[in-house]
Order: structure tokens, then sequence, then C-alpha cells
């Protein structure tokens, strides 16, 4: 029985910015679990050369600070598209997929994973609001990630 390709989880964020280091964070902390067929990744942003990381990935996940989600994160699917980010220096995450596409073809299934965050300041720390959802964001990942571990009967 062969093993299935790997799923990936990027966290995006500046660690020195307050809560946009919600992706980063939450990558780190996932990093302790070494949840079985998944691999991490982190970055400041998104840019086309991430499409390369697409490749032979059963699933991929985006992971990024939000002023707009509703507490404590929102999961939401993510498509291929072809969005004012495109021509810019940091992609969102469909654009990357779309960029993917036009590479490739068909892009893995993704999602995003959007934790709420409140304050975005440079030098500023974690707020407790956000690293309570955080806290949040890291449990509810925990799980799906573990449910669709290679090692689960199904």
């Amino acid at each position: 029985m062969s093993t299935p390709p790997p799923i990936l989880v990027i966290g995006i964020g500046n660690p020195s910015r307050g809560d946009d280091a919600l992706g980063p964070l939450l990558i780190e902390s996932l990093q302790d679990l070494d949840p079985p067929g998944v691999e991490l990744l982190t970055d400041f942003q998104l840019q086309v050369e991430f499409a390369l990381d697409l490749r032979g990935r059963r699933e991929v996940i985006f992971v990024d600070a939000s002023l707009d989600a509703p507490a404590p994160f929102a999961f939401t699917a993510t498509v291929a598209e072809e969005d004012a980010s495109y021509s810019s220096h940091a992609l969102s995450p469909g654009a990357v997929l779309h960029a993917y596409r036009k590479l490739y073809g068909q892009p893995p299934p993704a999602w995003t994973l959007a934790i709420r965050g409140h304050a975005f300041e440079l030098g500023e720390g974690l707020s407790p609001d956000a690293a309570a959802n955080l806290a949040a964001a890291r449990a509810w990942l925990a799980g799906w990630l573990l449910d669709r571990s290679p090692d689960q009967s199904g």
C-alpha cells in the first residue's frame, strides 16, 4: 500500500507585527505535534514561487491572521482565481492556486484558515484575544489533520 501524498500547511505572517504572527505561531505549535503525512511551512507573505510547493500535495491549508474573520477563526474552501494580488509582490492564496493551475493544471484541494487578529502594530506582541483565537484554531486544526492522517483506518 503506497503512502498518500502529504498535506501542506503554510503559515503566513510577520512575527514582528503583533497578531500578524498568528500563521507562523500556529505552524510552530504544530511542529511539536508532528502530525503524520503533514508538511509545515512559514513565510512572511505568499509569492508566486509557492506554486512550486503545492506540487504533489493531497491538500493545502493556508493559515493567516485576519481582521475580517469571525472569532476565533474561519475555515473556508479556497479556489484558484486571478485577483488584484496576482500582479503584486504578495499574493492571495487564490492567486497562488491560479499560478499553479497555469503551470501544472488542476491544483490540490485548498482551504484558508483565517484566525481573527486585532492588533498588527510593528513591535507589538500577540494580543490576549488573538492568543485565545490561536489556541482554538490550533486545537481544531490538529484534530482535522489527525483525522486525515494516513495512519487512520477508515
